[in-house]
């Protein structure tokens, strides 16, 4: 599909999103192609017991479309960060539930069909969307990644070091966003 690159060849993330969502052939290629390393260089960060890397790829590749599917720039986000939260998060999805079973299987074969009803895990998928709204409004595009990097556990070196910025570059964005979250989540009690 060569003509899908030239075709989108200078345009920015956003404009292929927003093609992509359209329906137009070879958008979404187009974004998966662009992200594959991105996808590749996070998953393999990662271990998983009884798994491959290639696993982990073939996750944070299904989190990468979902971006594309669920991108808003109504939030005033970038698609690269946006991108980069769906992917790590689905990454780390996989690995809760794997760490999940894994403990199961420990405690009582038995247990695998146990857990959260479907509509629990509707209601708990519905927070983690409205707290991720909450983030993307209330902190700049920076302050959102800093803060996703560091619930991630990242440490101020590491964030310092993915993003490019110094320490105490760091430190200050972090201190800025538990102010603004403190105030945008007092807001909705």
């Amino acid at each position: 599909m060569r003509w899908c690159v030239r075709a989108f060849t200078g345009e920015s993330d956003e404009a292929v999103v927003l093609r992509a969502q359209a329906g137009e052939a070879g958008a979404a290629e187009e974004l998966l192609n662009r992200y594959k390393n991105a996808v590749r260089a996070r998953a393999r960060k990662f271990f998983l017991e009884g798994g491959e890397t290639e696993d982990l790829v073939q996750e944070g590749m299904i989190g990468l479309y979902t971006a594309i599917r669920t991108y808003s720039a109504e939030h005033g986000k970038s698609f690269k960060n946006y991108a980069y939260l769906c992917m790590t998060r689905r990454i780390y999805d996989t690995l809760r539930a794997a760490d999940k079973l894994k403990g199961r299987q420990a405690l009582d074969p038995d247990s695998l069909t146990a857990g959260t009803t479907p509509e629990e895990s509707l209601l708990a998928g519905e927070s983690q969307a409205e707290i991720e709204g909450t983030l993307m409004r209330a902190l700049s595009d920076f302050e959102f990644r800093v803060v996703t990097l560091w619930l991630e556990g990242m440490s101020y070196a590491s964030i310092a070091f993915e993003t490019g910025k110094q320490l105490k570059s760091i430190d200050n964005a972090l201190a800025r966003s538990k102010k603004k979250l403190q105030k945008a989540f007092a807001g909705k009690q």
